[in-house]
């Protein structure tokens, strides 16, 4: 089909999660209430670590970027998620879309490299306590931090959406812009482009998770040579947290885009966006432990 026989739309229609009134507005409140939370819980966090200096450790530093990606997920979905559910305005215009869109990839990229650089941060603190400091200076740090911002970016550089053409129907059925709900309102052709977005998307993740098991493995086998139980369990708890987020993060991701177009379900991936990006761990207190 060429260009002139296509005509480009100017904006989407979010569907949201419901069109029941009443669920709308216990969601609506459901989800301002976890916004309000997680906007309090985050800025507080990041200003209590850069206001310590007993805080001033790789530990909490990578914790304040780590929070600073999970309130950057909220107030890209939330405040448009909540203007759908409390109005009868879906619309979402063209460009607005593919900015959130672009934000999700620069952000989940980002933190799947921050993430694994966090196990790596937990097995030289534990498998190497006598060179922490050296291992994990503030150049290793600072390195490692700007390297994930920049793979982030890096993903967001990838000419894959830019080539679509649009045109109706518009709708997407999602409360958000989603590649996998975008791609089949596509008039072109999206073989290629769904197969540069697992191989991109699936590499990331798998490197990421190869240096979080390889870190893991090595932090186990530290922790079974620990012949107190106290110490096990001291050590253990230092992971605990970071193992959670890394579970339900990289479950959701796979569950939701490394699965084949034949058995993508719609109903299935809005539960677990929602999981993804309102319940997500990445903050939570039981990470800030000495």
């Amino acid at each position: 089909m060429s260009r002139r026989n296509i005509t480009q739309v100017s904006d989407f229609i979010l569907m949201g999660l419901t069109d029941s009134e009443e669920i709308r507005l216990v969601l609506f409140t459901l989800f301002l209430l976890i916004y309000l939370i997680t906007v309090l819980g985050t800025v507080g966090m990041i200003l209590i670590i850069r206001l310590d200096p007993q805080l001033h450790t790789p530990m909490y530093f990578f914790l304040s970027h780590l929070s600073f990606l999970d309130l950057s997920y909220s107030s890209v979905i939330t405040p448009k998620t909540l203007d759908n559910l409390l109005t009868s305005s879906k619309y979402i215009s063209y460009l607005n879309c593919f900015m959130q869109l672009s934000f999700f990839v620069f952000l989940g990229a980002t933190e799947c490299v921050l993430l694994s650089s966090m196990a790596y941060d937990r097995y030289a603190a534990l498998c190497n306590p006598l060179r922490y400091p050296v291992v994990m200076s503030t150049r290793r740090c600072c390195s490692l931090i700007f390297g994930s911002y920049l793979i982030g970016f890096t993903s967001v550089s990838v000419p894959c959406m830019s080539r679509l053409h649009f045109c109706n129907p518009n709708e997407i059925y999602h409360f958000y812009c989603d590649g996998r709900a975008i791609l089949p309102l596509s008039c072109t052709d999206t073989h290629d482009i769904e197969i540069i977005i697992f191989i991109f998307a699936g590499s990331t993740l798998l490197v990421s998770l190869i240096t979080i098991s390889v870190s893991y493995l090595a932090i186990l086998s530290t922790i079974l040579k620990i012949t107190s139980t106290s110490g096990k369990r001291k050590a253990a708890s230092t992971c605990a947290s970071h193992l959670l987020a890394v579970t339900i993060f990289y479950g959701t991701m796979i569950f939701t885009y490394l699965k084949p177009s034949k058995s993508y379900s719609l109903g299935k991936v809005q539960v677990a966006s929602v999981f993804l990006y309102y319940c997500h761990p990445h903050a939570e207190p039981p990470y800030i432990q000495s």
